[in-house]
């Protein structure tokens, strides 16, 4: 069962030989966080998935059979509590480029999606970081894109999601106005 195809959720429960199994195999780990939390099931430990010796490859995800959202800058916010409760701060951009790229690379569709590059689909959600008042608010005092990208994640919601693309075609565009 374990090879650089395999993509396992959750990965709470591994130990240390079950860590080395997944690193050796290439299989990865999809932390779903929010249905570990709302089902008390477990932490994963972004770190202890990275130790230098024996890497597991990581993406995030929802999780529609127990999760409590669809919303992946939830399941982002989610991720960064659950890591912070293991003693770790991830940075945003971190956690943003696993949700992106990362589950691109899990997938082995990151030649097609995953980021902005020349070739690849146009796969693209705006989000727009004044989108609610509070997220205004958070916005005036950002100094860097870090700072915007972990308020978009800890305080945004569905109504940052300002348009989406695939394919370079635009199917979703939110109206003026209408997020607060």
């Amino acid at each position: 069962l374990l090879g650089p195809r395999s993509v396992f959720a959750h990965g709470i429960h591994l130990g240390e030989r079950e860590a080395q199994r997944f690193s050796e195999s290439g299989s990865s780990v999809i932390h779903c966080p929010t249905s570990n939390t709302f089902l008390g099931s477990g932490l994963m430990s972004m770190p202890f998935m990275r130790v230098p010796e024996r890497p597991v490859p990581l993406g995030i995800a929802t999780d529609v059979g127990g999760g409590t959202s669809y919303s992946m800058l939830a399941t982002l916010g989610e991720t960064y509590k659950v890591q912070m409760l293991n003693g770790y701060k991830p940075q945003a951009s971190e956690l943003f480029a696993m949700a992106t790229l990362g589950n691109a690379q899990r997938l082995h569709i990151a030649d097609e999606i995953g980021s902005l590059e020349p070739g690849k689909f146009a796969d693209i959600v705006v989000l727009d970081p004044e989108a609610t008042p509070v997220l205004k608010s958070r916005h005036e005092l950002s100094q860097s894109l870090e700072d915007v990208l972990f308020a978009l994640m800890i305080l945004g919601d569905d109504r940052a999601v300002a348009a989406t693309y695939v394919a370079g075609r635009c199917l979703h565009r939110r109206q003026a106005g209408a997020a607060q």
